[in-house]
């Protein structure tokens, strides 16, 4: 996943010039994918992303999630072989048979 580029000139608008716009500002953002930070009393109060680049983003937030959670059970010694694994998996396929 790469993030868009946010353009200095054209990335960033205050939230009045944002509201008289939004129409037009959800379209581009859909079109593009870029994404366009809001502000308000010259300061960032948000940010508007295309829904593909939210779910990017979001996948990527679980991704990470779960490799540190891996990485913190290796540590702590909290390791399956790999028959432990399989019936794990298994049970899992089981309930969700159910």
């Amino acid at each position: 996943m790469s993030m868009k580029n946010i353009s200095v000139s054209t990335g960033i608008i205050p939230v009045g010039q944002f509201k008289a716009g939004l129409a037009k500002y959800l379209r581009d953002i859909q079109n593009s994918g870029d994404s366009l930070i809001i502000t308000q009393n010259g300061k960032p109060a948000g940010v508007l992303v295309s829904p593909a680049e939210y779910d990017d983003l979001r996948q990527t937030k679980l991704f990470l999630e779960s490799v540190s959670r891996g990485l913190n059970d290796s540590e702590n010694g909290e390791l399956l072989s790999t028959s432990e694994l399989r019936g794990e998996l298994r049970k899992e396929r089981i309930k969700k048979l159910k």
